[in-house]
């Protein structure tokens, strides 16, 4: 579907993909990690025939538990690639800073995918990415919708949605929707909806960060792409958001 969208612009978008995560194509199911050079030379070819394009621009390990001593033999396939020309750039998918750190010195490594939000910081991971000069990609910038603030005791979801299990009427959720109403006038600040503030406030969190939200609809999109409109958040305005809430300890 993206090969298709990307016809005749692709020297305009940026693709960045990921390896890593085996799936069994019938079932569509994941069935296991694996970091073998065989895999990756093969899920590298495969995404290219996918997308139908001539490089990736950005190709992530997607194993954040793999172990760090391995990482140089990952990081060597990977420079084979990029010498192939398959591949211009790769990063880590990780929250685990030995990790990441692990990639450090290969002369292609460009990013790491983290998970960073007011709720959550990862100071460690953020000094990494700044002293290597590396991109933090950062997910679930929204929580998984939770600083939507769209979401309440009550709220349930759909068996095909991946917050099924979520039991926000559970007794410890009662303190983290309370942090959430908490942080409703810091982060609508300038007339900025919830999701865009807090947005705006990973942005404001470090430069070498780049949210990268979720969307199903049109509008989630022009809201997410809207947050580039009025930029991050002050740093007065980001710090009055963190002193709201007892952030979890990055993992």
């Amino acid at each position: 579907m993206l090969g298709r969208a990307l016809k005749g612009c692709r020297d305009g978008v940026v693709i960045a993909t990921r390896f890593g995560s085996v799936v069994d194509p019938e079932k569509k199911a994941f069935v296991g990690s694996s970091a073998d050079p065989a895999y990756i030379r093969e899920s590298c070819d495969d995404s290219l025939r996918r997308l139908d394009t001539d490089v990736i621009d950005l190709f992530q390990f997607h194993w954040g538990d793999f172990h760090p001593a391995g990482a140089p033999e990952v990081s060597e396939v990977l420079e084979e690639l990029v010498a192939a020309g398959k591949i211009r750039w790769y990063g880590w998918s990780t929250d685990h800073p030995d990790r990441a750190a692990a990639f450090a010195g290969s002369p292609h490594m460009t990013a790491v995918q983290l998970e960073v939000n007011v709720l959550r910081d990862a100071p460690e991971m953020i000094e990494l990415c700044e002293t290597h000069d590396w991109a933090g990609l950062i997910k679930r910038p929204l929580s998984s919708g939770l600083l939507s603030g769209k979401y309440d005791a009550d709220s349930k979801f759909p068996e095909d949605d991946g917050r099924r299990s979520w039991d926000l009427g559970a007794p410890g959720a009662s303190e983290l929707l309370a942090a959430v109403g908490g942080l409703r006038p810091m982060l609508t600040v300038g007339g900025r909806t919830m999701a865009e503030g807090a947005i705006a406030w990973v942005l404001a969190r470090s430069d070498w960060l780049i949210p990268i939200p979720g969307f199903k609809t049109v509008e989630q999109v022009e809201v997410n792409a809207g947050v580039l409109a009025r930029g991050p958040l002050t740093p007065e305005e980001a710090a009055a958001a963190r002193a709201v809430v007892h952030r979890q300890p990055a993992r």
